[in-house]
């Protein structure tokens, strides 16, 4: 077992020295995407933002780990809608050199027979007691590769899957030699966030002389996040074939067998300690991939950088400390009813005047918003709240107004025609019923709305959300939840207490074959009866919701919690606290 090292048990010289030694780093933290900061566009989503949340926590606490991604020079997109509401994608324009450190390091990967150059740029992310957490970015767009080569970095999550096996194993392998060019040779733990740097261990295997697959297994720590078989990266041996190291491919198959190369299954066999995001997830993971190793660590988020500015300076006055140490939010029940309100509406007045600054569409202040965003996908089923418009508008006409935002993949058809449906209802019932869809929904636009709004409305089809973290958002601002009983929810749930329930509550591991239209009558009555009485006819009980939000949700579904849960759990790391 190792300790962690803090600045009380160590002098300030010495800390500094060890915090900048690659050789006192034992952690190493693989993602396909992180998110830190909007302007930097290296994420796409919720499992890019939970990295950026994870390391941020990692610092604040003064974990010895270190991060590792790709560099993507063209972001994930930049999204706008044309008149017909169809979504339209362009480039992200952004300059790495104004935000990172570009490095001298450089190594190569065989790729197609020729070898492709990585670089990395380097952010150091500065935790609240001074820490710093290295988080280093791969490159491959410079003169030593070809123009083709040079592509590779450009787009997350983009191209096709010759482009994306490519990716993973400059993730993983190219990660991986560029953390030992830099001199990280102590590490004892490898953290696949997702299966996507799964290409790591064949990198660990050569080092090791191809034979010694359990010492792999000793160093690997995977955390699956996909409830859904479609959504694990799968690639064929022809493709492998052709893009690998003939060496590398060899041994995928007497570690995989000759079914191809299943990201999730080279994570699932090579690591020491698996996880799930949820408890509900790491049963569903347990029985998908039919195996009893699949542990559970909740998500969190990190909660000072998804606190308003008001909620911030209330909790600084009333709970000090709380910032390092969330669980101290369960103090929140005793903030007065009148400084939890004025704080949540100077949010509130800030997310509209973005709207109609953005937009030109003026909402009301005094009336209920309701926020959902989220990736536009299919089963999140943004478009349920419109699965019968009478009941919908008999439900909430003249009482509620409706906030949207969140992007579908540019190959996924079936995402952009929901976004579209929404744009097209808001025009046709917006009169009595105001719907904005906000575009290039990004980590600015998730802050504005977790922060701003009313009540935040989640409703995807079960099992299918692993987690969910914008719900979590939400809490850290008073913001109570409505959501189908999945992921995260399931735990945080507290009927009339820490928000409301959509649907029957899970009693199988798999729930999906259910009357779909059961969640949209539960979603108008829950309205009806539940939620407008309760925000328009008692509002000291809706704020008294707020504080228990805050107190029971946000207290416990923290980044601070979960990286103390896998330091404890996954590291082998003696948490001694600050």
């Amino acid at each position: 077992m190792s300790v962690m090292v803090h600045g009380k048990n160590v002098g300030q010289s010495l800390r500094r020295m060890l915090e900048n030694d690659p050789a006192f780093r034992t952690v190493a933290y693989f993602s396909m995407e992180i998110g830190i900061h909007h302007q930097i566009p290296t994420y796409s989503g919720g499992l890019g933002v939970l990295a950026g949340d994870t390391l941020k926590s990692a610092a604040d606490l003064g974990v010895p780990l270190v991060g590792i991604t790709l560099l993507y020079k063209k972001g994930y997109f930049n999204q706008t809608f044309n008149s017909e509401g169809w979504q339209q994608e362009s480039p992200v324009e952004w300059q790495p050199e104004q935000f990172l450190q570009l490095l001298p390091n450089e190594v190569s990967v065989m790729i197609e027979g020729r070898s492709l150059h990585i670089r990395a740029w380097v952010h150091d992310f500065i935790g609240q007691g001074g820490y710093p957490v290295p988080i280093y970015f791969l490159d491959t767009d410079f003169d030593a590769n070809s123009p083709d080569d040079r592509a590779f970095t450009w787009h997350l999550y983009g191209g096709d899957q010759r482009y994306r096996l490519i990716q993973e194993i400059i993730l993983g392998v190219g990660g991986l030699r560029i953390l030992r060019d830099l001199g990280y040779d102590n590490i004892k733990t490898f953290h696949l966030n997702e299966g996507h740097a799964g290409f790591l261990t064949l990198e660990l295997l050569r080092e090791m002389g191809y034979e010694n697959f359990q010492k792999v297994r000793d160093q690997v720590v995977f955390t699956t996040h996909t409830p859904v078989p479609a959504g694990h990266d799968h690639f064929p041996y022809e493709l492998v074939d052709r893009v690998m190291d003939p060496i590398f491919s060899g041994r995928l198959r007497r570690m995989l067998g000759e079914n191809g190369v299943s990201m999730t299954e080279l994570g699932l066999r090579y690591s020491r300690f698996t996880n799930g995001v949820s408890v509900k997830h790491a049963e569903v993971s347990r029985r998908m991939f039919n195996t009893s190793k699949v542990d559970a660590i909740t998500n969190g988020v990190h909660s000072l950088t998804w606190t308003s500015t008001g909620m911030r300076r209330l909790f600084d006055r009333e709970i000090p400390g709380w910032s390092n140490d969330p669980s101290r939010l369960t103090q929140a029940l005793k903030l007065s009813d009148e400084d939890i309100w004025k704080a949540h509406q100077a949010a509130k007045m800030k997310l509209l005047a973005k709207i109609l600054e953005d937009t030109g569409r003026e909402l009301d202040p005094d009336v209920l918003t309701i926020g959902f965003a989220r990736r536009a996908a299919t089963y999140k089923r943004a478009d349920l709240l419109f699965s019968d418009m009478k009941k919908l508008l008999d439900a909430c006409a003249g009482q509620v107004q409706f906030i949207f935002a969140g992007k579908a993949h540019p190959q996924d058809e079936g995402g952009k025609a929901v976004i579209q449906q929404i744009i097209r209802a808001s025009k046709e019932i917006g009169a009595a019923l105001p719907i904005v869809y906000l575009e290039n929904y990004d980590m600015s636009v998730a802050g504005l709305l977790t922060e701003g709004v009313d009540l935040w409305l989640n409703n995807p089809k079960r099992p299918r959300e692993a987690s969910g973290t914008s719900g979590m958002k939400c809490t850290h601002n008073g913001v109570m939840n409505l959501s189908v009983l999945d992921g995260w929810w399931i735990e945080g749930w507290v009927e009339d207490v820490t928000g409301w329930s959509i649907g029957p509550e899970p009693a199988e591991a798999d729930l999906i074959d259910y009357d779909e239209m059961e969640d949209a009558v539960d979603l108008y009555a829950k309205l009806r009866e539940k939620v407008l009485p309760t925000y328009y006819q008692h509002r000291e009980r809706w704020v008294s919701m707020m504080k228990s939000s805050i107190a029971l949700n946000a207290s416990y579904f923290n980044t601070h919690r979960m990286v103390k849960d896998y330091c404890e759990k996954a590291y082998g790391i003696v948490f001694r606290g600050l």
